[in-house]
């Protein structure tokens, strides 16, 4: 029973149970690692200090080729459980949060202190010159180092990239047009995970060179590019005014930093204007693109600009009445109608102008006319709790008023115009005959009021009426409409 009591006993003892705590013990669980470290490192400094192994010492019992032996692999593995303590420590009171999740400064700061402890280790337990060790090895690191240049090269630029910081793990980055997921920063590459699934490893050598764009960083900021290429026939001051109201238009689109149009590119074929606009997360970034590219069809439509091929001869704005036929071949309600009716119905338009911040229809209004926006952007707010919430923006070939036109109820909403709009106006009185004679329109029109959110969950709150429960909103609305226009 005395050789249990025996230094080099113990001093065994505590380095396999080092071992088994090492390997029980998960990664993820980082304190306990660190403070189960501590408490065998520290046992096994008062073990071999009170059983005469001094690491700073050469091994006792000369005399003893196998203790000796034994002795000298406790002391070396003192220094190693030493700097794998002092390397734990150090990354995590002295490293920045941001650094401590990245291998690349741990891996360097531990290699650093082991390579430190094995000098030691060779200097105070072998008693080896190190000085002659010291020469060796630094014509062996010139060797070494001129076989890995590639290696050593991505060695550097990733301690530059973790220096810099141009991304963190979880961020979303495009790397030389290669985008994805930053998994890990490792010795010699960035691990990407694409949105197909695949991983993709950059060298870090290449990384550094390469034109890093950040997704997330500013965080909830990210920027929507689209490029339109218009006839270099129409005056560039009118496609900028039209893409400008375009973009005022994308609900998606932040208000700050402010959206902005320029021109691109110009040639004798086309020119290039850009429209950039900021939204609040990534997922957004294709509405966005999407609803851009439809506005801007829109407004320059609106403006008398088609989107058309170099071989098309280049047609000026249209007149008054062309202009009012093609917004009304362009309204979805009047789909149905042919070229006859949709000329006498033009001629029933009149048209209004409102300023940027003046209110066109308030929420208690009960609109007898339906007006079609020609030009400019207009807000539809609505009253929630007390707080006037924007539910959506119109422009050119929307409609609105239909409320008071089919069902004669209050619009429930607010419009106001965002910039300069150009109305047009058609009186209930001027549809009356429409509806009648085309049951189809006025069944669209019911159609599309009742496939809004909004003017869903509106009707739904009106509908107090017992016969009205028992109903659909299209239902009620339809006989509604019958009723208002004498329709059978």
């Amino acid at each position: 029973m005395a050789y249990r009591l025996d230094p080099l006993f113990l001093g065994l003892g505590i380095v396999v149970c080092d071992i088994l705590a090492w390997r029980l013990i998960r990664a993820e669980r980082q304190r306990l690692r660190l403070f189960v470290r501590l408490a065998i490192f520290a046992l096994l400094t008062i073990v071999l200090f009170r059983g005469g192994m001094v690491p700073l010492d050469a091994a006792p019992w000369p005399d003893q080729p196998v203790r000796h032996f034994l002795a000298q692999a406790l002391e070396i593995t003192w220094w190693l459980l030493g700097a794998r303590v002092l390397a734990a420590l150090s990354g995590a009171l002295f490293l920045p949060k941001a650094w401590q999740g990245e291998r690349l400064f741990q891996d360097v700061l531990g290699a650093l202190i082991f390579v430190a402890a094995a000098v030691a280790a060779v200097a105070y337990v072998l008693e080896l010159p190190v000085s002659g060790l010291l020469a060796t090895s630094g014509a062996l690191a010139i060797i070494v180092g001129l076989a890995i240049q590639s290696t050593l090269s991505d060695v550097f630029s990733g301690l530059v990239l973790n220096t810099t910081q141009p991304y963190h793990l979880g961020d979303l980055v495009s790397i030389d047009g290669v985008d994805g997921k930053v998994l890990e920063i490792n010795w010699r590459a960035t691990h990407l995970l694409s949105a197909q699934g695949n991983l993709i490893v950059i060298p870090n050598n290449a990384t550094a060179r390469a034109k890093i764009t950040n997704f997330s960083r500013p965080s909830e900021l990210h920027g929507v590019n689209v490029i339109i290429e218009v006839t270099p026939e129409a005056r560039p001051q009118l496609i900028l005014d039209a893409l400008e109201r375009a973009i005022r238009g994308c609900r998606v689109a932040l208000p700050k930093p402010e959206p902005s149009v320029m021109v691109k590119r110009m040639n004798t074929n086309a020119i290039e204007y850009e429209m950039t606009c900021y939204v609040a997360s990534l997922a957004s970034k294709a509405t966005a693109a999407n609803q851009l590219f439809d506005l801007a069809y829109r407004h320059l439509a609106s403006a008398g600009i088609d989107l058309r091929s170099l071989a098309t001869t280049y047609s000026k704005p249209p007149s008054a009445s062309d202009r009012r036929l093609r917004l009304l071949s362009t309204v979805n309600i009047f789909q149905e109608l042919d070229a006859d009716e949709l000329s006498r119905l033009a001629k029933r338009l009149s048209r209004h102008e409102y300023e940027s911040g003046q209110e066109v229809v308030a929420s208690t209004d009960i609109t007898d006319y339906l007006l079609l926006v020609d030009a400019g952007v207009l807000s539809v707010t609505a009253n929630r709790g007390g707080e006037r919430v924007e539910t959506a923006r119109l422009g050119p070939g929307d409609t609105f008023g239909e409320f008071g036109v089919l069902a004669g109820i209050p619009m429930q909403v607010t419009i106001e115009a965002i910039t300069s709009v150009v109305l047009y106006r058609l009186e209930k009185t001027d549809l009356t005959p429409i509806l009648q004679a085309r049951p189809e329109v006025g069944s669209r029109m019911c159609n599309l009021l009742s496939q809004r959110k909004e003017s869903n969950d509106t009707l739904a709150k009106m509908r107090v009426a017992p016969e009205a429960q028992k109903t659909s909103i299209l239902q009620w609305l339809q006989a509604k409409m019958h009723a208002l226009h004498d329709m059978a």
